[in-house]
C-alpha cells in the first residue's frame, strides 16, 4: 500500500499552509503542531513531513525545538526540512529526534555541499527534494524556475546513492486539483528503484487510491485533510484495508 505522510508546515511555531509557496497565502490550522502531530499518529499514520517555512525564509533551521517536541512526544517518523543548508543545520535537526532531512534548493545551488550531506551522514538519511515546473527544477520557493531538467537531476543523485525523492509538482500544490500521476509514472520508468514521494495536488482519498494504482510508492498530503477532504477516519480505513 501506498504510505501516506502527512504534512506540517511551519510559520511562528504555528501549523499553516501556503498556496504554491506564497508566503502571502497563508493559512493558519492550528497553533500546536504537537496536538496536530498526535492527531495523525492516533489515525494510524507512522510518517510525518515537517517543513520549517521560517527557516526557508532565514536560510537556517528555526523551528527546531518544535520538531524536538514532536519526536520526543510522539513515535512518528519524521523528515524535516525548509532552510537547512549547513551541517550544523543538519546535526540540529537530528539532534532534535529527525530520522531524516529533505534538501531542495541547496541540491540545485550547492551540489557539493548536498553530495557532502550524502557521504557524511548516509543516503538513507537524506531525501531530495524537486520541485518542478514543466519538468524543469524549481527553486527559492519557486520563484525561480531553472534550466535542469528533472530526470537528469534525479538521475545524478540517484547515482550518488539516494533513493529518496519528494517531487512537488508546484502548479499542483495546495490547489486541490489532483496529483501529477502521469509525471510521476514517467519519473519511476526512468528510475524503478526509487522510493518516489508525490507531493501536491491531493484533494480526496480517491487521488490516493489512484496514486497507490498507479504504484507511486508514498505521498504527501497536507491541505486536503486541513480542510476536511480526508479525514482522519478515511485515512484510517485506507491504512487498515490495506
Amino acid at each position: 500500500m501506498i504510505e501516506i505522510i502527512p504534512a506540517i508546515d511551519l510559520i511562528d511555531g504555528k501549523c499553516v499552509r501556503l498556496s504554491q509557496g506564497d508566503y502571502n497565502q497563508k493559512t493558519v490550522y492550528n497553533e500546536n503542531p504537537l496536538e496536530v502531530a498526535k492527531m495523525f499518529a492516533d489515525a494510524g499514520i507512522r510518517r510525518l513531513h515537517l517543513v520549517d517555512l521560517d527557516g526557508a525564509k532565514a536560510h537556517h533551521i528555526v523551528n527546531h525545538k518544535v520538531l524536538e517536541t514532536i519526536c520526543t512526544s510522539t513515535n512518528l517518523i519524521v523528515d524535516f526540512g525548509g532552510g537547512l543548508k549547513s551541517d550544523d543545520d543538519l546535526r540540529v535537526a537530528f539532534e532534535c529526534g529527525a530520522s531524516m532531512i529533505t534538501g531542495g534548493s541547496i541540491a540545485v545551488k550547492n551540489p557539493e555541499v548536498f553530495s557532502a550531506w550524502i557521504s557524511t551522514f548516509g543516503a538513507e538519511k537524506i531525501i531530495l527534494g524537486a520541485d518542478v515546473k514543466n519538468e524543469k527544477i524549481a527553486v527559492g520557493g519557486w520563484l525561480e524556475t531553472t534550466e535542469l531538467e528533472l530526470l537528469p537531476f534525479i538521475k545524478d543523485y540517484v547515482n550518488q546513492g539516494i533513493s529518496k525523492v519528494i517531487c512537488t509538482d508546484i502548479s499542483k500544490d495546495g490547489m486541490l486539483t489532483g496529483p501529477a500521476i502521469e509525471l510521476y509514472k514517467k519519473m519511476l520508468a526512468a528510475q524503478p528503484n526509487m522510493y518516489l514521494i508525490a507531493s501536491g495536488g491531493v484533494s480526496s482519498i480517491r487521488d490516493i487510491e489512484l496514486l497507490h494504482e498507479a504504484s507511486i510508492p508514498a505521498v504527501i498530503t497536507g491541505k486536503a485533510i486541513y480542510e476536511g477532504k480526508i479525514s482522519m477516519k478515511d485515512l484510517t480505513r485506507l491504512i487498515i484495508k490495506n
